[in-house]
């Protein structure tokens, strides 16, 4: 036992040596607007110089703590980018007034703080805008029934701007009433006169766009060449619904759901604009030999910038760009990754407006390597997308027993267990048949 505590100790101190040899540690630094204490200054940093700051070597520190004071915010590690998926916006018709709601934006780095809501009298703008708080509602009275209004939502952190919805327009009419805020559980009814919503956005050229009501599926169309779809779901009472989308690509790929509670009053039109489907997304191998290249593929809206993500101990962003069919793809390079199993996933962007993440896709890096199988949309029972059933995806059917499914496992459930909106015995005998271990 006192053999190893010496050996023990012999080795953090080489450590504690070599890293005193590659530091030097200064006094705190002030000025009028900061102090930074105790700053770490690594000698390899090299001289970072712009015309209006001059830095030799480089400011670190050992963990992600962050320092902050009333002007500015210090994090250590890796820069910080904030961005934001764009909201999804809603814009129903009232009395002299229109009822907007969105969905919440998320930031990265970044907490959304503020929205804006932009109103204009004609397509495209100029929009005037005004700061409605941290919600996700907004009714803009004293309007003139009969005149179409156009309508923007900008989310901000503080002062910077990171994302904004897609245009939306509605026209007040007589006789209407605002929409009531949405309100939880879904199950529209008690209404009279049906209404209809009008679904609006992008997805994936020719692409096959399914509308779910209440977790079953209501109507379904074709995306344009552009990706651009508008489709109408009828005969509606008034009630609370959960609407979701999602898209099918041309490889037979569904994309993530996008879901939102909506309140539809009697007799209204209601049109949700701005969706922008995530990707969809796929690798070409299982497993992948350490130092070989995987291929990361899917579909988004053409010309769209995609962000791929492939997390190790260190995560990595790379950017593809897709083509006019949508169509993206990137030859990934495993040699900074670690033996074992990742995980990737992509956003799209076109201009300001951002996707939300695609699914999640596994892959192992290994000794060799074995092809994805052609055709293969997913294995049953595999809760996780590594093409394994085992304790993991036990554990995640677990995690959502007796809980309200997210938007997410609402439809990875319905493909991959019994499909009945619930958890119990009989998901579990289905694991339980394809399990591989």
């Amino acid at each position: 036992m006192n053999q190893i505590k010496k050996v023990v100790t012999g080795i953090l101190f080489v450590v504690f040596v070599f890293l005193l040899a590659q530091s030097a540690f200064a006094d705190e630094s002030t000025s009028t607007s900061f102090t930074l204490e105790n700053p770490v200054i690594t000698i390899a940093g090299g001289r970072a110089t712009s015309t209006s700051f001059e830095l030799f070597g480089a400011v670190g520190q050992l963990a992600p703590i962050e320092n902050v004071s009333f002007s500015f915010t210090q994090r250590g590690g890796f820069l910080y980018f904030p961005i934001a998926n764009s909201p999804g916006l809603t814009a129903a018709s009232g009395n002299g007034s229109i009822s907007l709601f969105w969905t919440i934006s998320v930031g990265i780095f970044a907490n959304i703080t503020n929205y804006y809501v932009g109103t204009s009298l004609a397509p495209g703008g100029p929009y005037t805008y005004e700061s409605v708080g941290n919600v996700l509602s907004f009714v803009k009275a004293g309007l003139t029934n009969g005149t179409t209004y156009y309508f923007k939502v900008k989310a901000y952190a503080g002062t910077l701007f990171l994302s904004e919805s897609l245009e939306a327009s509605a026209v007040p009419a007589t006789g209407g009433a605002p929409p009531l805020p949405p309100g939880p559980g879904g199950g529209g009814g008690g209404g009279i006169v049906s209404t209809q919503v009008i679904f609006s956005g992008r997805a994936y050229p020719l692409s096959k766009v399914v509308i779910l009501k209440d977790g079953q599926i209501a109507v379904t169309t074709i995306a344009g060449p552009d990706a651009n779809f508008n489709i109408a779901l009828t005969g509606l009472s008034q009630g609370n619904y959960i609407f979701s989308v999602y898209g099918e690509d041309s490889g037979g790929r569904k994309s993530a759901l996008f879901s939102f509670p909506t309140f539809v009053s009697e007799g209204a039109t209601i049109t949700i604009s701005g969706i922008f489907l995530a990707p969809t997304i796929a690798v070409d191998k299982t497993e992948v030999r350490k130092g070989d290249t995987i291929s990361i593929f899917g579909q988004s809206a053409p010309q769209s910038d995609v962000t791929i993500a492939v997390n190790s101990n260190q995560d990595f962003f790379v950017k593809a760009k897709s083509d006019n069919l949508g169509s993206y793809l990137y030859n990934f390079d495993t040699v900074p990754l670690d033996y074992g199993q990742h995980f990737t996933k992509s956003k799209a962007a076109i201009g300001e407006t951002i996707s939300p993440y695609s699914k999640t896709v596994g892959f192992a890096v290994g000794t060799k390597s074995i092809f994805a199988e052609v055709g293969k949309k997913f294995l049953k029972g595999d809760l996780n997308d590594d093409n394994r059933v085992n304790l993991i995806d036990f554990s995640i059917a677990a995690y959502w027993y007796y809980r309200p499914f997210n938007q997410d496992f609402r439809l990875k459930e319905a493909e991959r267990l019994n499909g009945d909106g619930k958890i119990d015995l009989v998901d579990f005998s289905i694991m339980a048949y394809y399990w591989t271990g």
